[in-house]
């Protein structure tokens, strides 16, 4: 009887931490898989330069952040999800001092968004999955595409290719 009792109770358990973590799960994605978060939860999880750039929409100074000259091989990701955003066998040197690249990782990776911001005409990228702001779209960079996304280095990671 105790033993059928335990059983029970085990089961129980286990479905009542699904329910939680199922739970939780909603309040971070969605069906779609976008991240979705309050700001107060942005703000716990971030470091405060990180939270300013990817949630504010602020910038880095040029020449003074951790890419704009980094020559290793792998992914950049969203610093706030993970999400892989580019590859270093895109970037180049723009001479602007942030990281560009010349072409995302994939057609889903980043959304563009008109920015009107400081008087200028300008087009925004963020991080498709949960909108993080990453920099703005150029269209002055090398072939073969002619574009330049210029991306502040603290919406970023990087990942050594294996």
């Amino acid at each position: 009887m105790q033993t059928l009792f335990f059983k029970i109770s085990f089961i129980l358990l286990l479905i009542l931490s699904s329910c939680t973590q199922s739970q939780s799960q909603m309040n971070t994605s969605n069906k779609s898989g976008k991240v979705q978060k309050s700001n107060e939860e942005w703000k716990a999880e971030l470091p405060e330069n990180v939270y300013k750039i990817t949630r504010e929409g602020a910038t880095e100074p040029a020449f003074h952040n951790a890419f704009w000259n980094y020559t290793g091989e792998g992914n950049y990701v969203c610093y706030a999800c993970g999400q892989i955003l580019f590859s270093s066998a895109n970037k180049f040197k723009s001479g602007s001092g942030w990281p560009s690249f010349y072409m995302a990782f994939n057609d889903s990776a980043v959304l563009e968004q008109k920015d009107t911001s400081f008087g200028m005409i300008r087009t925004e990228i963020l991080c498709s999955r949960c909108n993080a702001h990453l920099g703005h779209l150029f269209h002055d960079g090398p072939p073969p595409s002619g574009l330049r996304y210029c991306i502040n280095s603290a919406s970023l990671k990087f990942k050594p290719q294996k």
